[in-house]
């Protein structure tokens, strides 16, 4: 099988990724040296196999070097596992690495065998929950680069019934009001005139520290 995706390590986070891949119209090869998380997903991806990958010889036979994106899920009881893996994957010369890290220290060691990109699932969750719980009027966040982030908050009471021209929130809270989220329907083409209501959402952009000062005044 010649593809895209090449999923290494089918516990919670590998076989989410390889389902959701596959939901996506993706090709998958979803690895795992356990038989039954093999089985498991079998009949959702392009191919499923049965491998040690830190096992040179092993993972030769699934030609890695095929694929466009090596994806190394493997959990954090076997971190020496994922170092191996991510080595072999940068030997076989796979284009894209993504490797799962439990710390920083794994993730540094990680870029240095060969992993083009690394992830820390949990500090990320903890990191987004924390946000959350500081600042429960921010829906979602996401951060742009800099000081920069895009997020979508609820309409600060002051402002309902008001129009995006009366409240001037970019000169007056430092931020720029880019679309509005109305019964699900999200208008990025605003009007000036257009009055707010309660159940709005605001999607904004600007730095973090001016968000979170709008926020705090829902």
């Amino acid at each position: 099988m010649a593809g895209q995706f090449m999923i290494i390590g089918l516990g919670r986070l590998g076989r989410s990724i390889a389902l959701q891949l596959a939901r996506l119209g993706e090709p998958v090869l979803a690895v795992d040296a356990n038989r039954e998380r093999v089985e498991a997903v079998a009949d959702y991806v392009d191919a499923a196999a049965c491998a040690d990958t830190t096992d040179e010889a092993a993972l030769a036979e699934l030609r890695p070097e095929r694929f466009t994106c090596g994806v190394v899920a493997i959990g954090s009881q076997a971190v020496h596992a994922s170092i191996l893996t991510t080595t072999l994957l940068h030997q076989a010369h796979v284009p894209r690495i993504v490797a799962r890290a439990v710390d920083d220290l794994h993730g540094r060691v990680l870029r240095a065998v060969g992993a083009h990109e690394v992830v820390n699932p949990e500090a990320e969750l903890g990191q987004r929950l924390a946000q959350r719980l500081s600042r429960p009027n921010v829906l979602e966040q996401l951060e742009l680069g800099g000081d920069a982030d895009l997020a979508e908050i609820t309409v600060p009471e002051g402002f309902v019934g008001r129009t995006l021209i009366e409240l001037d929130v970019r000169r007056r809270h430092g931020v720029s009001v880019v679309a509005i989220r109305r019964g699900g329907q999200v208008r990025a083409n605003l009007s000036g005139s257009e009055r707010l209501e309660s159940t709005d959402l605001l999607v904004v952009i600007g730095e973090r520290a001016s968000i979170a000062r709008l926020a705090s005044r829902v």
